[in-house]
């Protein structure tokens, strides 16, 4: 059991998790404005693609974060515009997005770089590692603490700067106001359609981020459909978590316990079933919130 449930098992859980989470953290921007983004796989996709395409170019993986972060940009607004602008159903829309992006990646995988399935070079340049140093020296702290990629300790800033800001600012209330009141926002002379806007950017500009982790920092490399359905997780964990930036990053961090627990016990159990768990967890968190909002109501 040791050689399963140790501090390299809590490593590998924040790693995973940081995609989930910093998905997430978009994902509950646009549901405090009342638009239910499903689309974040796709975005994640393109912007793992995206984040390997500046990196292998430009040969720096600045260029190619800030590339991802650019298509979350256009992302955010493409979704915005749809949705809001047009009044498309933002279902559909985001179904679309999903679509699109695994076609548009895997056409762009065998055009630009010429290969199929995945790529892989030595020209990427990965995201950096950094060592905090007052802590890498103590035992099992630093271990567990220091040495992770760049975006992970992002995602633990941006869950606390995201907490202080939807709960503590005036920005943050007209936010959930343009949700749940947007005509009471629009009497104080604050505009519902330009909060929904920058929520959507941010969503797009963080899940375009998340993936540029899973190309760059979770992994070297870009591969056909890599998200694997983690947009869908983030969206269950805003959900669970209730657009929360504490409790959804539990939920992000469940997912990524399960994750690396089931990649540590692929030696004693078929890894089908292993690849299953975390998904399953995602499931069973639905189930929980459904039964809970049921009994709500009922009292």
């Amino acid at each position: 059991m040791g050689d399963i449930f140790n501090v390299l098992l809590l490593q590998t859980t924040l790693r995973s998790a940081t995609p989930v989470v910093l998905a997430a953290m978009g994902c509950l921007m646009t549901q405090h404005v009342n638009m239910t983004n499903i689309g974040i796989d796709g975005m994640m996709l393109i912007g793992a693609f995206f984040a390997v395409l500046g990196s292998y170019f430009f040969g720096s993986w600045a260029a190619g974060l800030g590339l991802a972060i650019l298509c979350g940009i256009l992302l955010g607004l493409f979704y915005y515009v749809f949705v809001i602008k047009f009044g498309s159903d933002e279902f559909i829309i985001g179904v679309a997005l999903n679509i699109f992006a695994g076609g548009l990646t895997v056409f762009l995988l065998r055009t630009v770089f010429q290969v199929k399935g995945a790529f892989s070079d030595p020209a990427l340049v990965p995201l950096p590692t950094i060592h905090l140093p007052l802590i890498r020296h103590i035992p099992v702290l630093g271990q567990l603490l220091s040495g992770h990629t760049l975006l992970v300790y992002v995602s633990w800033a941006l869950v606390l700067i995201l907490w202080a800001f939807i709960y503590k600012t005036p920005m943050g209330v007209h936010l959930r106001a343009s949700g749940e009141y947007p005509d009471a926002l629009t009497a104080c002379g604050k505009s519902p359609q330009k909060m929904k806007c920058l929520a959507s950017v941010a969503c797009g500009i963080l899940a375009c981020v998340a993936g540029a982790h899973l190309s760059l920092g979770y992994l070297t490399m870009f591969s056909e459909n890599m998200s694997a359905s983690r947009g869908y997780v983030a969206f269950a964990c805003v959900i669970f978590g209730r657009g929360n930036p504490l409790i959804v990053f539990l939920a992000a961090l469940l997912f990524g316990f399960i994750d690396a627990l089931g990649l540590r016990l692929q030696n004693y159990i078929p890894s089908d079933l292993t690849a299953m768990a975390p998904y399953l967890v995602t499931v069973i968190m639905m189930v929980v919130v459904v039964l809970w909002e049921h009994r709500r109501r009922r009292n």
